[in-house]
């Protein structure tokens, strides 16, 4: 009987996800965790003739317990792939899972910097701030902005998305009359909204977590911004599509510029959306694709490598993945 328990052990591949449950950004790790199991419910539990045996750890958002919990994950657990989450938990993990040379794979964190030469063990199914900022920038430039007021919240992402926006619009000709600093933990925006206003710009720019967008909308609306005639825009998280049916009329004509809609005009995004919202009670967002997504490569890595959990052969594998996802081909 222990040979026999041994030996189905041993058929084993350990994922460990490191996720914040818990605290002011719970929503984030919660949308990742329902779509990781989505994935899971719709391609089984096991792939390459290896069972998954997926653990699931709550940091609540605070890079010490990422660091801790991902370091039980990988020395105790000996989990063959690591999840990561938020920004500040994915730095944390990443010297652990090169040192401990696990494949690790970003399912939240949109900054830029996060995958380095220095971790070469990460690759990321998220998305980067980046990307949709400068894409945005080009288009305020273009559609009648000339003097932008950015509000972000205070941490790597939001400092990267400032930057790149900053950046691109000024280079476009535009003039950015006041960059405001949100405290990441401090969810009341309605006095860094009034400084925005007095500003007089003609159009807001706004980074804010999507688990704080819809705090955001009402204040938005209370302080009169929608009716002072000032353009709102930022990346996806401003629109987030589990808190967008009750953000109100303030968010019409919201311009941003993302990775994802519930609303894709695919069959996999419809089977996708239909599957959560039955499951789960509530839309995907875009953080959801993260786990989802982060799921399928897993799987695919180790179908290239028959099952082989070298950390090694599972980066490589997951290098150059091409699938179908329901926010379109990648």
């Amino acid at each position: 009987g222990t040979l026999a328990s041994t030996g189905a052990f041993a058929q084993d591949v350990k994922v460990g996800v490191v996720l914040p449950l818990t605290g002011g950004l719970a929503p984030v790790g919660k949308q990742v965790q329902a779509g990781i199991k989505i994935y899971m419910d719709k391609h089984g539990t096991s792939v390459a003739g290896k069972k998954i045996d997926l653990i699931v750890k709550d940091d609540a958002g605070v890079p010490d317990n990422s660091k801790r919990l991902a370091q039980e994950l990988i020395v105790n657990d000996k989990v063959a792939i690591i999840g990561s989450g938020i920004t500040p938990s994915a730095m944390a993990i990443g010297p652990l899972s090169t040192q401990g040379k696990t494949a690790n794979v970003v399912m939240v964190s949109g900054t830029s910097g996060v995958i380095n030469p220095n971790n070469p063990y990460m690759v990321r199914t998220s998305f980067t701030l980046g990307q949709q900022s400068g894409i945005i920038a080009e288009w305020a430039a273009k559609n009648g902005s000339k003097k932008v007021a950015i509000v972000q919240s205070d941490w790597a992402p939001g400092a990267e998305a400032t930057a790149v926006f900053t950046e691109a619009f000024t280079k476009a000709g535009g003039q950015i009359v006041e960059t405001i600093k949100v405290p990441l933990a401090n969810p009341d925006f309605a006095p860094f909204l009034q400084r925005a206003r007095d500003a007089n710009p003609d159009t807001l720019f706004v980074f804010v977590p999507a688990s704080q967008a819809g705090t955001f909308a009402k204040q938005f609306a209370e302080r009169g911004l929608d009716k002072a005639g000032i353009k709102l825009i930022g990346p996806g998280d401003i629109v987030d599509d589990n808190d967008l049916p009750g953000m109100g009329d303030s968010m019409l004509g919201v311009v941003t510029a993302g990775i994802y809609s519930a609303l894709h005009n695919s069959p996999t995004n419809k089977e996708y959306v239909a599957a959560f919202k039955k499951a789960n009670g509530f839309r995907p967002n875009f953080i959801s694709l993260g786990g989802y997504d982060g799921m399928h490569l897993m799987y695919e890595a180790l179908k290239k490598t028959q099952g082989k959990t070298d950390g090694d052969a599972l980066v490589n594998a997951m290098k150059g993945t091409k699938w179908e996802s329901p926010r379109g081909p990648i």
